[in-house]
């Protein structure tokens, strides 16, 4: 589905603020995959999420999404078929417009335009249906700017608007960081069921080492630019918080101290 290979990234290279994000990285998932990628601070996450989303272009490797080579395609063509939720919910909805508009833009993504516009009622008897999902309340406020929504609010709306299309790749950078436990833990719950549901391949950047082993089928561990620790099936299932605090000591992580949020959050 997705495959990486020897995929490197350098900021400012040959000045005195250069920085090796990521060093060699060789990854790939299978269709169906849910990945959550953990490490501290600066080890690489969202440079490799992002490199992904085509933000940034790699310095060497290649990049394959569905067996097409996707390494120096722009961000704007990729986003035809990725979907992607940010850790600022403000970012992923258009604050002046309406639920619904807010709505027809993501369903629209990757279609032809023209110069018509209009939402059918065919398409709000959709909306009123997934937005029912959320059990937020949102179903019956259509006509509302996305602006007066709460941030758990909004970023419940980017997320369905993230998935309407099904996305060949789902990527979450820290979705749930800037929400408070409960809305960051409705949020989570309803990623996992719309990639369940549709079977949607995710790879999901998270310091919370609990939300880590709780929810997906694969978890990745990044240290200094590399990935150090690959785990899945049972072994996955079975991990513990102390597991994973121990992976990361013994991969060369104890003069680089995991950051509070992966031990508290």
């Amino acid at each position: 589905m997705l495959e990486l290979t020897h995929v490197s990234k350098t900021f400012n290279p040959g000045t005195i603020t250069e920085r090796k994000a990521l060093k060699d990285i060789s990854l790939t998932l299978s269709d169906g995959d849910f990945v959550t990628v953990i490490g501290g601070n600066g080890a690489g996450k969202s440079t490799l999420l992002n490199l992904i989303a085509g933000v940034y272009d790699c310095d060497t490797g290649s990049i394959v999404l569905d067996g097409e080579d996707i390494s120096r395609q722009k961000e704007h063509v990729r986003a035809k078929y990725l979907g992607r939720v940010f850790q600022d919910p403000m970012r992923g909805t258009a604050a002046s417009m309406s639920i619904q508009e807010n709505l027809a833009l993501a369903y629209r993504r990757g279609k032809k335009r023209s110069l018509r516009w209009g939402v059918t009622s065919a398409e709000l008897e959709e909306y009123k249906k997934q937005l029912a999902l959320l059990e937020l309340g949102l179903e019956d406020r259509l006509a509302a700017k996305a602006g007066l929504l709460s941030g758990g609010q909004r970023q419940a709306l980017t997320l369905l608007m993230a998935t309407l299309q099904k996305p060949r790749l789902l990527l979450l950078d820290e979705h749930t960081a800037a929400l408070d436990p409960k809305t960051a833990h409705k949020v989570l719950e309803l990623t996992h069921h719309f990639i369940e549901r549709d079977h949607l391949t995710a790879f999901m950047v998270t310091h919370n080492m609990k939300n880590a082993i709780h929810y997906g089928n694969r978890l990745i561990m990044m240290l200094d630019g590399r990935i150090v620790y690959d785990v899945s099936g049972e072994e996955k299932k079975n991990l513990q918080v102390q597991d994973l605090l121990q992976k990361f000591q013994s991969a060369g992580g104890a003069e680089d101290p995991v950051s509070d949020r992966m031990l508290f959050s």
